[in-house]
């Protein structure tokens, strides 16, 4: 068997050290994006320092939502975060919707994204038939589960080293521009003409989906040691190893390509890599791209695999969810309903053009309009719950939570505009749509014992 029959008594335990949780957060955050999107974010603003204004300004943006979690994790922590507050400001019924596009389409379709990237890059290696990516894609998705499956131990043992492995490769790049011949636009001024307003927005778009996933750190609040408080550390940490790291590597880039290289580049890390150490940069570089996919997508499986838990113990009828194995510290059917769910998603991509861009399009949308309600909740529990103990207060409250919602609302906006852009709208509407039938069918299996508020 893979686990010990759940208990009703076994619960998430504070067994995460800071450094645990560090790992876990900059893995779900610098995955591949951060190869790719630096050049599309030049060619959007036409100067370097306009460039690194947009990622200074998307690190700022970032801070400022993670002060809005910092307060309600600390006050509500919770292995259902997200799924717990939106339970606790707007009911069960919203937060199972939510919890459903988790399972089915936020982090499981994150999961087959990532995957597909790893497939890409293995399959030019060992390709494995016509099907190469997907296949690549199936094997690591099993792999990863598997090692979730033994235990927290051993999953957080594969994240710090993956995660260690990650943070050099951004370090081989930076080194990279460094020591590459100077680029012929090398002397080309900082500042230029300020760029359009749209074409700003376009470049954010950008910027704030390759800042995006720290907010997971809601999901292991509730099994760090220390005090309440401990996560607020480990998340504004974080978030100052991906800052630097990202600017670090876009001046980098500048430096190794000349600006005007970086923004025609489609591959900006590779041809950085290429100038300073020729073919086996390149190599070197797929490698790293390879295992900061890897990283991604055992971070995200941490961490979404606890939303089907929280779920699960707060609904009778999927009490098979609420399982909590205590002696491997993890949440097995959890696990493994979500394996089934990223293969199908696999499957479904396989089938498509391009299995990277068909979960981008059933992803984003979703994603940021649960975003933003989380921002919302925020004002409805401070109007609810005015007694809670909060160790923790966003500062210069209601502007800064504003803020957050506000720019979750221009990333809504942006994404259903990149999906309608592709005739897909309609896969995340379909989505939920399924949601409520599965809500309806859930409350029927349900209705005889109620949980009470978790």
């Amino acid at each position: 068997m893979l686990s010990a029959p759940p208990s009703p008594l076994a619960s998430p335990q504070p067994i995460l050290r800071r450094f645990d949780a560090i790992a876990i957060i900059v893995g779900i955050v610098v995955g591949a994006g951060i190869y790719k999107t630096p050049s599309l974010v030049a060619a959007a603003l036409g100067s370097p320092g306009w460039m690194l204004a947009a990622w200074v300004l998307g690190a700022a943006v970032s801070f400022v939502g993670a002060l809005c979690y910092a307060e309600l994790a600390t006050t509500y922590p919770n292995a259902g975060g997200d799924y717990h507050f939106l339970t606790r400001a707007f009911g069960r019924e919203l937060s199972f919707l939510y919890a459903w596009a988790r399972a089915t389409v936020i982090n499981t379709g994150s999961i087959a994204l990532l995957a597909f990237v790893f497939g890409d890059y293995l399959s030019t290696v060992a390709p494995l038939g016509s099907s190469s990516s997907a296949a690549w894609a199936a094997i690591v998705v099993i792999a990863l589960t598997v090692i979730n499956v033994v235990g927290l131990h051993a999953s957080v043992r594969t994240q710090n080293a993956l995660t260690l492995v990650e943070v050099a490769g951004l370090a081989a790049v930076v080194f990279a521009g460094c020591v590459a011949p100077p680029a012929a636009d090398s002397m080309l001024p900082v500042w230029g003409r300020a760029p359009a307003l749209g074409d700003f927005g376009i470049a954010m778009v950008f910027v704030l989906l390759t800042y995006g996933g720290w907010n997971e750190a809601a999901y292991i609040a509730a099994e760090l040691k220390g005090t309440r408080r401990a996560i607020v550390g480990a998340l504004f940490a974080s978030l100052a190893i991906i800052a630097v790291g990202y600017l670090a590597m876009n001046g980098a880039l500048v430096a190794g390509l000349g600006f005007a290289g970086l923004a025609a580049s489609k591959a900006p890390g590779a041809d950085v890599m290429a100038r300073a150490f020729g073919a086996v940069g390149v190599q070197a570089l797929a490698l790293f791209v390879a295992v900061a996919t890897l990283t991604s997508i055992n971070a995200t499986m941490i961490v979404g695999a606890r939303t089907d838990f929280a779920m699960g113990r707060d609904w009778p009828a999927l009490r098979a969810l609420g399982g909590w194995n205590g002696r491997r510290d993890a949440p097995i059917v959890a696990y493994l309903v979500q394996c089934a769910i990223a293969l199908a998603l696999i499957a479904f991509g396989a089938f498509q053009h391009d299995g990277f861009e068909a979960m981008v399009n059933f992803t984003a949308p979703v994603f940021w309009g649960f975003f933003l309600l989380v921002g919302v909740a925020l004002f409805v529990l401070r109007v609810r719950d005015p007694g809670a103990h909060r160790p923790f207060r966003v500062p210069l409250y209601p502007f800064t939570p504003l803020l957050f919602c506000a720019s979750c609302a221009f990333l809504l906006y942006s994404s259903l505009t990149y999906a309608a852009s592709h005739d897909a709208v309609h896969i995340g509407l379909l989505v939920m749509a399924f949601g409520v039938v599965a809500l309806l069918l859930t409350r029927y299996a349900s209705r005889r014992s109620p949980p009470g508020m978790p």
